[in-house]
């Protein structure tokens, strides 16, 4: 298959069209289609000849997402889209609107191989990496559809972005080149079950961004229990790996903790997460458990999250509960995908 040109990097569409013989300027037109006005075609690109434009189309493709189903909460608006990728493949993109403008949780694989038990993105296992082009047009194709611009986003969709490096890095680059969308990397959150090793490699590339951790658990008996990674990446070695982030990069880390009934919320569990996090520069994300049709898991109650709260606060660490968005149309990522897959 031919080359995303959407997934080239301006250094490296700048080397494209020079050896196909364009002068300098062109690579600034292109970028600028792609990135700026976000075109879906090359014939969209009428600035320039249409010789030009057939040679890129002979040479590059533009791999698109369509909306296969769009879902709207009534009640905060927010927006949860199944896109359809260029191979038939499908993932979701949610967009969330607050009083600080628009926020969009995008996808970095199609499937993931993590097998967290709480997560729907796990159901039905792993098919590829997305590349940064593809990530990019969740974006684009979701700030067309609702005619807004999306100044923050969420790498916290299908897939885990850590396993998919390379080209979330490249896409990171993309999106906050101020030559298109020039989205400050401040305005950027990275989700992470704990690939340990990438952690680092992250933390030395200091990119600004905020790094959420996927917990959920004190300790690795209970981790372990819903998250295979913890076998091959203990929380001793995560959290080692989280402090090296901070230190770093001097950037706060957010802990994730879905709080599932009877598994991790206890009062023991509260005093031994503070107990794991005490010193540390971060901040718990406490997370209703989403239910999942093809899962067990029961979220705690309102009551059983304040105590939580309660006596995390009580030894240092700050603590928040989630809020929870689209909860008419079942916003948590991974869902609508099962749901497509389970119909097919």
């Amino acid at each position: 298959m031919n080359c995303d040109i959407r997934s080239l990097s301006y250094e490296e569409l700048a080397a494209e069209t020079e050896s196909l013989g364009y002068p300098r300027f062109r690579a600034a037109q292109i970028f600028s289609w792609l990135h700026n006005k976000t075109v879906i075609s090359f014939d969209e690109m009428t600035d320039l000849s249409k010789p030009v434009r057939e040679q890129l189309k002979e040479k590059y493709t533009l791999q698109n997402c369509e909306t296969e189903t769009k879902l709207v909460s009534k009640i905060d608006g927010t927006v949860k889209y199944l896109f359809k990728l260029h191979d038939g493949e499908f993932v979701e993109s949610v967009v969330m609107k607050y009083k600080y403008g628009c926020s969009i949780c995008i996808s970095t694989q199609v499937g993931c191989k993590m097998g967290c038990k709480f997560c729907a993105s796990a159901i039905g296992g792993f098919v590829r990496n997305m590349t940064p082009g593809e990530m990019l047009s969740e974006i684009y194709t979701a700030q067309r559809d609702l005619n807004v611009k999306i100044n923050h986003i969420v790498l916290m969709g299908t897939g885990e972005p850590l396993d998919n490096f390379d080209n979330v890095v490249k896409f990171l680059g993309l999106i906050t080149d101020e030559k298109g969308q020039n989205i400050s990397m401040r305005h950027v959150s990275l989700s992470t079950c704990g690939v340990v090793p990438k952690i680092y490699e992250l933390a030395d590339k200091k990119l600004g961004l905020t790094l959420s951790v996927s917990l959920h658990a004190p300790n690795n008996v209970i981790r372990s229990l819903s998250m295979p990674i913890n076998n091959k990446y203990d929380i001793d070695e995560l959290l080692d790996a989280c402090k090296y982030y901070t230190a770093n990069t001097g950037r706060r880390i957010s802990f994730e903790y879905a709080m599932i009934k009877d598994l991790n919320d206890s009062d023991e569990c509260a005093r031994e997460l503070a107990q794991r996090l005490s010193g540390m520069l971060c901040h718990v994300n406490l997370i209703p458990v989403n239910s999942v049709r093809e899962r067990s898991y029961k979220k705690s109650s309102v009551d059983r999250q304040k105590r939580f709260i309660d006596i995390l606060a009580a030894k240092g660490i700050t603590a928040t509960v989630r809020r929870t968005l689209g909860s008419d149309i079942n916003a948590s990522c991974g869902q609508l995908r099962a749901s497509k897959r389970n119909s097919g």
